[in-house]
């Protein structure tokens, strides 16, 4: 990728800037002093095992060592633990037994193989790639939570709740239990300069936005939460997203990222603009083409697009592909 990790010339940069700052108070000799210390402090940080992670279902894993192999039986986390070269050896996939289109190459590349395909468990598969980290994911297709007890059997394991945050946020769980901290803040930092930058170049429409999962009429059509994983991309971009009434969730449980609506509420969102999931621009016009929703501000503005077709599940790829998406429609 066009912003790939160089974590050697972060951390040297970083330590040009704590230089220069020390420079103007102490001179050049507490300036040594300083990299020093930072850099003993990094050094420190990454090699203090065992630790003991807090897992998203109220339990605690206890690691023992730095990983050197990790088996992700989510594929919807994997995309994060390769967005800072964790050392992954074999990845769930998705239902389809395929990877994520947005880092497939990604994987093939570092070698990486497919454990299962989402919805199918196989624990001498587990067994065969001598895992020394085994990362679950607590909800979604690919989790295998009932199966954590037994997983614990065979390695260290963890479980982790990509659905209820950003996958900056999940980068920095996954580095500390990796003790890949530095790696894992590098990819955000480099991810949250190129959104800074892709900012900058475009013009926002005015009014709000809303982001939805367009199943058509007889289906629940998810909206997206302002505070979602999408909703926190786009709001960084400059967009105001219109945030869906909870009261319109038809699903047991509510939650942080989506509201499952009933086709009839799409006609209630104010919204100036609408950005279509899991679809590109030319497939997002099946929802400004539904006669049911002529009226809705966005169609009849004509203002409605795709968030790119692999903008469900939010990694730093499918997130890049967003922000160019949008740079391409939306650039100054």
């Amino acid at each position: 990728m066009s912003h790939a990790i160089s974590t050697r010339s972060r951390l040297l940069g970083g330590l040009a800037i704590l230089s220069v700052g020390a420079l103007a108070l102490s001179g050049c000799a507490a300036s040594g002093e300083a990299e020093e210390n930072t850099s003993t402090e990094n050094e420190s940080a990454a090699g203090e095992w065992p630790r003991t992670f807090e897992n998203a279902d109220g339990t605690t894993t206890e690691i023992p060592a730095q990983p050197k192999n990790i088996v992700s039986t989510s594929v919807s986390t994997s995309g994060t633990l390769l967005a800072f070269d964790a050392p992954v050896v074999a990845s769930g996939s998705a239902g389809n037994g395929q990877f994520f289109s947005q880092w497939s190459d990604v994987a093939d590349e570092r070698g990486v193989e497919n454990l299962w395909a989402a919805g199918e468990v196989d624990l001498e598969a587990v067994y065969a790639y001598e895992p020394d980290l085994i990362v679950v994911s607590s909800s979604g297709a690919d989790s295998v939570a009932d199966q954590v007890a037994e997983l614990q059997e065979i390695a260290p394991t963890i479980v982790v709740d990509y659905g209820g945050q950003s996958w900056q946020e999940l980068a920095a769980e996954l580095g500390e239990a990796t003790g890949m901290e530095i790696e894992a803040e590098a990819a955000v930092a480099d991810f949250d300069t190129y959104v800074a930058e892709a900012a900058d170049s475009i013009t926002v429409p005015a009014g709000e936005a809303n982001i939805i999962s367009f199943n058509g009429a007889g289906d629940d059509n998810p909206i997206a939460r302002a505070g979602g994983a999408q909703g926190q991309l786009l709001t960084a971009l400059g967009f105001t997203i219109e945030d869906p009434n909870t009261e319109w969730h038809t699903q047991d449980n509510t939650r942080a990222d989506f509201v499952w609506a009933p086709f009839e509420r799409l006609t209630e969102l104010t919204g100036d603009t609408t950005f279509i999931l899991s679809q590109d621009d030319e497939g997002a016009q099946a929802f400004a083409q539904d006669p049911v929703l002529a009226n809705v501000p966005s169609v009849k503005a004509g203002q409605v697009y795709g968030l790119g077709k692999n903008s469900f599940r939010i990694d730093m790829y499918s997130a890049t592909e967003i922000v160019d998406g949008i740079v391409a429609n939306f650039g100054k």
